[in-house]
């Protein structure tokens, strides 16, 4: 005899009991009226849009790699040239791997590391060796020690943004929103400037860069190098809105882009374009330096406090 109550089997409630005649076939149990049913847990993205940024990443460093290697077996400065043109490649597949994590939702810390990677490969060495190669050859030693302070440099940044990126994902519990300033020079505007520079030279009498140029592009070389791993802040452009300033700045840019382009050649927009911004970043940080020596008001340091550390992936 079963050691249940014989209720159970009169009922049919007991879990041995099969259901009667006019009862449900269910052993779900019914959910009292009122009740909410549990939101079930949105499903994660699928594995395969993880790899997607993170390809866009890698074809920069095949990018950075071949400069390199035409950069160092470079026979005219055409293939100079070439290397010029894979870094700019590289530095639009720096801007696509960004936008492609926020939009298909994949940002992750590996991403922020292998991004900050491929960024020492293609623009801290790639662009080094590409102007050393180039012009500052002519210099020996100095001109080794200034294609090295810029990678060193570059490496630094990188490492400082890498350490920020880390707190702010700890503080917000996530990627951080875009920040509307950036703490020094981004590395990816460092090297544009020194590929502008040598596309808007070419050799002179069929050697590696002009001669009497050496001194100058090695100055630029320290400049840019400094301004990497200064803390004058640098606009990332995050916070721009539709307006008729927005609409103002854009215009000015292209009709200047423009006339340039006609005048004198497409290569010179790069070099013009970045030189501006780097002019109104070192202009707004010295702006900003009396009110800081001051004792800047709680509202300048709150926002002082949002600032990035790095470039926008990363």
């Amino acid at each position: 005899m079963s050691e249940h109550h014989p209720a159970a089997w009169d009922t049919g409630v007991g879990p041995w009991c099969p259901a009667g005649p006019g009862q449900a076939t269910s052993a779900r149990p019914e959910r009292p009226r009122g009740e909410v049913a549990p939101e079930r847990p949105r499903p994660a993205p699928r594995r395969a849009l993880y790899l997607l940024p993170n390809l866009i990443t890698l074809s920069s460093v095949f990018c950075g790699f071949d400069a390199i290697r035409l950069s160092a077996s470079a026979r005219s400065d055409d293939d100079l040239r070439r290397a010029a043109l894979l870094l700019l490649l590289a530095m639009l597949a720096d801007t696509l791997d960004g936008r492609v994590a926020r939009m298909t939702r994949t940002e992750s810390a590996f991403g922020v590391q292998l991004d900050s990677l491929a960024d020492l490969v293609s623009f801290g060495v790639a662009p080094a060796l590409l102007v050393y190669q180039w012009s500052l050859h002519r210099l020996g030693l100095a001109g080794v020690l200034g294609g090295s302070v810029f990678a060193a440099c570059g490496a630094i940044r990188l490492a400082r943004f890498n350490v920020l990126s880390v707190l702010s994902m700890g503080e917000a519990g996530g990627p951080p929103s875009p920040a509307r300033y950036i703490v020094g020079l981004p590395v990816t505007g460092a090297a544009g400037i020194l590929i502008a520079i040598v596309m808007t030279r070419r050799g002179a009498g069929g050697q590696l860069g002009g001669a009497g140029v050496e001194l100058a592009v090695l100055a630029t070389t320290l400049l840019v190098s400094m301004l990497m791993v200064s803390t004058l802040r640098f606009r990332s452009f995050k916070d721009l809105r539709p307006g008729p300033r927005t609409l103002l700045a854009i215009a000015l840019a292209l009709g200047s882009s423009a006339v340039l382009s006609v005048r004198w050649g497409p290569a010179l927009v790069l070099a013009w374009g970045l030189g501006v911004y780097v002019l109104l970043g070192v202009v707004e940080s010295l702006w900003r330096l009396p009110a800081l020596r001051r004792g800047a008001p709680a509202a300048l340091e709150a926002r002082a406090a949002r600032v990035g550390g790095g470039e926008e992936r990363p």
